[in-house]
């Protein structure tokens, strides 16, 4: 027998035992590691999706029941080295383990898939975080119930406590959960949406920029934010100037003189209307503009000509391009836009400042 088996043979069973099931573990992390990287080198060449996340997700629940197979062939190990001990400590660890590998690979795959669906669409991409966040918790809190039970504790003690526990936690974060709750709220039934332009019930205009877990960014024009509770949000009264779509008429109101041919006003009018929406960058070609005459007002005839914009903020170019566009073909087809007319009484007037000054008292 040479030095090296008398080492061996001096080892005591339970360290060799032990040595033969480390090794075992090692071999098949090894293992592991190099299928992961064979499959995620083929997925990384596609452009689904699922498969690259499903390689992502896998690596630590795998390796989870790559221990629990190594625990279970254990047993092997321990029974042929003739050491004793507690075989369904081993099984009660496996199945442990394999219950919290099948819960965090769900939970890892459900939360990248809705972190996936939110980054692809503009009007869940600020909200991710609270959905995430949302299924983590769902995943998560059933996960530790299934674990308890495998450990053979009775989770209807747990449940009850938790429900207590839950209400004394919700009267003191009653502020903060009204708020989370208010803003899955405004998420689920969407009506504002990250990007959308929106009047708010104080007069406030700006651009959603955030739907966070407890407040909404909105950017207004001058590059500021008002930040608002999410709860106040959901109980306010909102303009959204992008729903149901970004296109939105733009009113111009006009009058012209008593003495002008309101047929020829309104021909030129829509060609200049119709000309302006051609030509401009944010406005609509296809619009069908009208004129619509409705006041016969103290010193002109009024009338309201409908133009179409790309979106709210941009109505403000393309009404100031119609009216410089207007006032100048107005001035060539001898069309005019009538001054207000104040008359003054000179006969009322002379006689108040004629008349004695009666005092009255």
């Amino acid at each position: 027998m040479n030095k090296l088996d008398q080492f061996f043979s001096s080892l005591p069973e339970w360290s060799v035992a032990m040595a033969v099931v480390i090794s075992l573990f090692i071999l098949l992390l090894v293992v592991k590691k190099f299928i992961l990287l064979r499959v995620g080198k083929v997925t990384a060449r596609t452009s689904f999706y699922y498969d690259k996340l499903l390689v992502k997700v896998i690596s630590f629940p795998l390796t989870l029941c790559l221990l629990a197979l190594t625990i279970k062939l254990s047993e092997h190990v321990v029974i042929y080295f003739d050491v004793e001990a507690d075989f369904s400590m081993f099984n009660s660890t496996a199945r442990l383990l394999i219950v919290a590998a099948l819960v965090l690979f769900i939970d890892g795959f459900l939360t990248g898939t809705v972190g996936h669906y939110a980054e692809k669409s503009s009007t869940l991409k600020s909200s991710s975080s609270i959905m995430q966040g949302v299924t983590r918790a769902l995943i998560l809190g059933l996960g530790v119930l299934i674990i308890l039970g495998t450990m053979g504790i009775a989770i209807t003690p747990v449940i009850a406590s938790l429900g207590i526990t839950s209400l004394a936690v919700a009267l003191a974060l009653q502020p903060t959960l009204t708020n989370f709750f208010s803003g899955v709220q405004l998420v689920i039934d969407k009506p504002i949406r990250v990007g959308d332009f929106i009047e708010l019930e104080s007069g406030e205009q700006g651009f959603v920029d955030k739907i966070g877990w407890r407040t909404t960014w909105i950017r207004m024009l001058p590059n500021n934010f008002i930040i608002i509770p999410n709860s106040v949000l959901s109980q306010s009264k909102i303009i959204n100037y992008y729903y149901p779509e970004k296109q939105l008429s733009v009113p111009v109101e006009v009058g012209v003189h008593y003495d002008s041919d309101l047929e020829h006003v309104e021909r030129v009018t829509l060609e200049v209307a119709r000309d302006i929406l051609r030509t401009h960058k944010w406005g609509v070609p296809d619009y069908q503009t009208f004129v619509i005459f409705h006041t016969f007002d103290s010193s002109s005839i009024n009338f309201t000509v409908m133009l179409r914009a790309q979106e709210y903020f941009n109505r403000f170019f393309i009404k100031s391009e119609f009216i410089k566009a207007l006032h100048q073909r107005f001035k060539e087809e001898g069309i005019t836009i009538p001054y207000p007319i104040r008359a003054i009484n000179y006969e009322q007037e002379k006689s108040n400042s004629s008349g004695d000054t009666k005092i009255v008292g």
